[in-house]
């Protein structure tokens, strides 16, 4: 989602060999600590949340943040403790936290009931080196501190200065935590963006919090059918799991304008539409001399979205295949675009209580591979109705038409996938499994 600035080095939780989230989707939850069942593992619940688009921003150079589903953990902060909610993001390095209690938000930060809150000096290491990849640098306001700028492609926009506080987690505490003190924001959707404190960056950057908190890696899984799933922080030995198809991640010492160096990137080499793979050259997939053209996985875009000319040939053969399925007729409206990327939708007459059996889309990364079948492939849009029809979308986009260079793999298409995001040996993992079963294996009663 966004990126940060930098912070003074962390105490890792070496005691604590990785920390369970679950994960409830639904409009509301009520916090509540589940028990750990030894003392190796917490579990927090996770709260998510229907959002309209645009409620959270995107940095510049990433997709507008359209999704409708956000996962939101709820956690403490300071001394005393805080409530606070926070959307969690592996597209985002810098956590930050509304502090401005005179604006309208439901929740906020008050650094000063806080006696562990320290703000950051622009002449630390922290401020002058661990910034270096923030899309706007970071700055020294008229105290000394640490300022800084967060702007967004919708036009959204946040500042204020970094700060270390206390992080609580379950029953385990995380001093001396960087974040982004927030004291002015303008939002393109107030109320809705008003529900949560701020957001929990996740992305490689130093200053993310998996990074602060030294995790060799984290992994999450989310259900199809029901919406659960779990989120696991930390190394854990699951041996009840198949085994992982590996792919590496891309990295680029070389700074480049289109290139999100602390991004998860991956390389996609081709697609396929059941068995037939699109007559694309590898090199499509391949980002130029400018860093265009990377394929990010991104837990805060819900969709997915391709470049033009892979968009444009998997959308074709996918019409080809489905061409005959009477069910489904293409919706023809020119200016109807759904969610300004999307623009294969079919009409669905609203008697129809299931989709026809669909061809899979096979996303072909190095080393491993992501189907993507059935439900997962349309989207039924909201209150979309045209006649005695509903409006479906098919859920790949085209990132030219929100001028986005880049390749990104949202959460929709993550779903009943194992994700395990490697840091240690740089590498993503994924395998089918059925997610709404993960926490009943983790002795979690969901």
């Amino acid at each position: 989602m966004t990126r940060t600035l930098s912070a003074v080095p962390t105490a890792p939780l070496k005691s604590i060999p990785f920390l369970l989230f679950l994960v409830q989707i639904q409009i509301q939850i009520q916090l509540c600590f589940c028990a750990a069942q030894s003392i190796d593992m917490l579990v927090l619940p996770l709260k998510t949340q229907v959002v309209p688009s645009g409620s959270f921003p995107r940095s510049p150079n990433k997709l507008h943040f359209h999704h409708n589903v956000s996962l939101t953990v709820s956690l403490t902060v300071g001394t005393p403790p805080q409530n606070v909610s926070m959307v969690l993001d592996t597209g985002s390095e810098l956590s930050w936290l509304r502090c401005n209690k005179s604006q309208t938000f439901l929740t906020t930060f008050d650094p000063k009931r806080s006696s562990s809150y320290s703000p950051v000096p622009c002449s630390s290491l922290t401020c002058t080196d661990r910034t270096r990849d923030f899309p706007i640098p970071a700055s020294c306001d008229s105290n000394k501190l640490c300022h800084a700028i967060l702007s967004y492609a919708d036009a959204s926009s946040s500042e204020g200065n970094l700060a270390s506080d206390t992080f609580y987690i379950g029953n385990s505490d995380m001093p001396g935590t960087i974040f982004g003190c927030m004291d002015s924001s303008y939002s393109t959707n107030t109320e809705e963006d008003s529900k949560n404190t701020g957001l929990m960056g996740m992305n490689r950057g130093s200053l993310s919090f998996v990074s602060q908190m030294d995790f060799p890696k984290f992994s999450y899984c989310i259900s199809d059918s029901d919406f659960s799933g779990v989120l696991l922080l930390g190394d854990a030995n699951i041996s009840w799991l198949m085994p992982l198809n590996y792919t590496p991640l891309i990295q680029i010492s070389t700074p480049l304008p289109y290139f999100d160096r602390v991004a998860y990137t991956v390389q996609l080499e081709g697609i396929k539409v059941s068995a037939k793979v699109l007559p694309l050259p590898k090199s499509v997939f391949v980002p130029d001399h400018t860093g265009a053209g990377q394929t990010m996985v991104d837990s805060g875009t819900q969709f997915t979205f391709l470049l033009g000319p892979v968009y444009s040939a998997l959308r074709s053969e996918f019409q080809n295949q489905t061409s005959h399925l009477h069910l489904l007729r293409v919706l023809d409206d020119p200016n109807y675009v759904f969610q300004g990327g999307m623009d294969l939708c079919y009409r669905v007459p609203l008697s129809q209580t299931s989709l026809p059996r669909l061809p899979t889309v096979s996303l072909m990364f190095r080393g491993a591979e992501m189907t993507v079948s059935g439900d997962r492939l349309l989207y039924r849009v909201p209150g979309e109705v045209r006649g005695n029809d509903s409006v479906y979308c098919f859920t790949f986009g085209n990132s030219d038409l929100l001028a986005v260079e880049a390749y990104v793999i949202g959460h929709h298409h993550q779903q009943n996938v194992w994700m395990e995001f490697d840091l240690e040996k740089s590498r993503i993992g994924f395998a089918q499994v059925q997610c709404d079963l993960a926490g009943q294996r983790f002795g979690v009663g969901l």
